[in-house]
């Protein structure tokens, strides 16, 4: 505003106020207040208040606004009625002046209710929005000649277009549909003459209700819906009737829960459980009577074309056709026995009338007969019904000149380990060497009478062997010795006798005592040893020399055959003489044995003193020899 124009403004104010002023003081306080009014109201107000325009009082009480929101409701009684109860949109709002939202006097074409779509919470409404309804626009359902409390709020008013049922089932379309979709239906069928199980729970409606007016005409019958399946490929095309209810269930179509074994006097057992319907039940279910014996449904599968008769039960059985086990063929005058048993029938029973099947062996396995005829035909003579490779318990070896004992007579020997030309077994040869030629490891070299050493128990065991008989018997320790231990070679006859080529390891004496070792030890121990020095040598063992050692005084290694040790005191002990050689080589004429200290009787000396060469023969004295020249 101009500063001229805002200077005329005031100008007009003071006049105003001033006739104000002098009308009041004419008038008086009353008169004047009502003109006031009049002179200071605003603008027109809306058209719905224009009848009420020219009455203030009917909306204002004189200079008091809080009595304002009273006169408002008295006029917008509904609203009133929400706001005591608490209620409505009004009644669920924050207490608040009317004006605060509602403000007239802005002229007739005014819209003194500003609606804030984005913000307006309708759930302060008496019809929550929820589902579907919180997307449609306001329009959709308030229409613009009507107060948005005016708004319908059952379904038929809105959907009515929507309604298939062409009002036939009411107007309570909460009764099947939701807010979430219109096509959704939550109807309890348990409430009807028809309760929903199994398949039926997920199924729609239109399905099964193709009158979607009235939804009355639906049929209760199972054949009602399922016609088209029982007409298809895979149905009974009405064979069964229409009682589908019968075998099936609703539960699922497939498989049927007809139990044939209670609901029929035929019960189903083997390959007839899995057998399908309708590979029996040819004809309609409840006009043709389906026949109960096997020769009405296996006439085509009769091999035996009726030779047999039809008591196809006789022979086999509902687990398989082509399994027998029930015919008994004991009560024939062929037992079946071992490997017959599991035998298929027309292994031996080349016609289908089974009657011409021949009883002896050779009849069926002349084509098994390795012998081609040589043995003669009583194949169970050696063979039997357990095993045809088997002879054992049959042939009789003993009754031959060959008895089998032992080894021979071991499961795991077969007739072809001795026997090769099976075409005649007499002359297999009965020398052992004829069989065990490859298992010789003698080479020949102890000749071929086996039986000599080895036994029909065990090749390896040789107790018929006596060694006794040879230049070498065994005795004492070499009676427990195996074979092998001397007999480095399995010819045998290149082992020698003499101790020392098996003992030499065991020689702690390194041949100082030759090789003669039988002079001193034994077969009953090595540790044992009888040699008597005194009598099988010349030198007596006496004294000290009883606990000596051999190897203390036979300190060489002596040739063969031969131990040959010095006799002379000196040869062992010229380290012990004192002397230095100056009394000979003789120690023994003053020396003993029992000790080297004791002195001989006689000589008159003791043992440090000087030489008494008076006393000694001119025979003994030896020039003086250095010490040590005797060793």
């Amino acid at each position: 505003m101009k500063p001229w124009a805002a200077s005329t403004a005031l100008r007009a104010g003071r006049w105003l106020l001033v006739a104000a002023l002098g009308m009041m003081a004419a008038w008086g306080s009353s008169a004047w207040a009502q003109t006031i009014e009049s002179v200071l109201r605003p603008g027109d107000v809306i058209q719905g208040h224009a009848k009420w325009e020219e009455d203030c009082k009917s909306c204002h009480i004189k200079f008091d606004r809080a009595a304002q929101d009273r006169l408002c409701m008295d006029c917008h009684k509904d609203i009133g009625q929400d706001v005591r109860a608490k209620a409505g949109y009004h009644g669920r709002l924050k207490p608040q002046n009317c004006r605060g939202c509602h403000t007239d006097h802005k002229g007739r074409g005014a819209r003194i209710v500003e609606l804030d779509k984005k913000q307006f919470d309708h759930d302060k409404t008496d019809f929550a929005l929820r589902g579907g309804h919180q997307k449609p626009d306001c329009e959709k359902c308030h229409e613009p000649a009507k107060k948005y409390s005016q708004a319908a709020q059952d379904c038929n008013a809105c959907h009515r277009k929507d309604d298939v049922h062409k009002g036939s089932l009411g107007p309570k379309c909460a009764d099947c549909h939701t807010d979430n979709n219109w096509k959704e239906a939550k109807f309890d069928h348990s409430k009807t003459r028809f309760a929903l199980e199994g398949k039926h729970v997920d199924t729609k409606c239109g399905d099964c209700h193709k009158n979607k007016a009235d939804y009355k005409d639906a049929p209760r019958t199972c054949i009602g819906c399922h016609k088209k399946d029982d007409d298809g490929n895979k149905g009974h095309k009405g064979q069964f009737g229409e009682k589908c209810e019968s075998c099936h269930n609703a539960k699922a179509w497939k498989p049927s829960t007809f139990n044939h074994d209670v609901d029929t006097k035929y019960v189903l057992r083997g390959k007839h459980r899995n057998t399908k319907c309708t590979d029996c039940h040819s004809g309609n279910l409840y006009k043709v009577k389906t026949p109960q014996d096997c020769n009405s449904c296996h006439e085509k599968d009769d091999k035996h074309k009726g030779s047999l008769g039809k008591e196809c039960g006789a022979c086999h059985t509902e687990r398989d056709w082509k399994e027998k086990g029930k015919f008994d063929h004991d009560k024939t005058s062929f037992p079946l026995l071992g490997k017959h048993i599991t035998t298929k029938c027309d292994a031996c029973h080349k016609t289908k009338d089974y009657k011409e099947a021949p009883k002896d062996c050779y009849g069926c396995h002349k084509k098994d007969d390795k012998h081609e005829g040589t043995l003669g035909e009583k194949c169970e003579s050696c063979h039997g019904e357990k095993d045809w490779k088997t002879t054992r318990g049959r042939f009789d070896h003993d009754k031959t000149k060959f008895a089998l004992r032992g080894g021979h007579a071991a499961e795991k020997v077969r007739c072809s380990d001795c026997h090769k030309d099976v075409k005649s077994y007499r002359k297999t040869p009965m020398e052992c060497y004829a069989c065990h030629k490859k298992d010789d490891k003698h080479e020949g070299q102890q000749g071929q009478d086996c039986a000599r050493c080895h036994i029909d128990k065990d090749w390896k065991t040789t107790p018929r062997f006596d060694h006794g008989l040879t230049r070498f018997p065994l005795l004492g320790k070499h009676f427990k010795v195996e074979c092998k231990d001397c007999h480095k070679s399995l010819r045998y006859k290149d082992a020698k006798i003499d101790c020392l080529a098996c003992h030499e390891k065991d020689d702690k004496h390194k041949t100082r005592l030759g090789t003669a070792c039988e002079q001193c030890h034994n077969a009953r121990s090595w540790k044992a040893w009888d040699y008597d020095h005194d009598k099988r040598t010349k030198y007596v063992l006496d004294g000290k020399h009883k606990g000596l050692a051999c190897e203390a005084c036979h300190t060489r290694p002596a040739e063969k055959g031969k131990v040959v040790t010095s006799t002379q005191c000196v040869a062992c002990h010229s380290k012990n003489d004192v002397h230095d050689g100056s009394y000979g080589r003789q120690c023994q004429q003053c020396h003993v044995t029992d000790s080297w200290r004791t002195i001989r009787s006689g000589m008159g000396r003791k043992v440090g003193a000087g030489p008494d060469t008076s006393t000694i023969p001119r025979s003994m004295w030896t020039p003086r020899i250095p010490a040590g020249a005797w060793s």
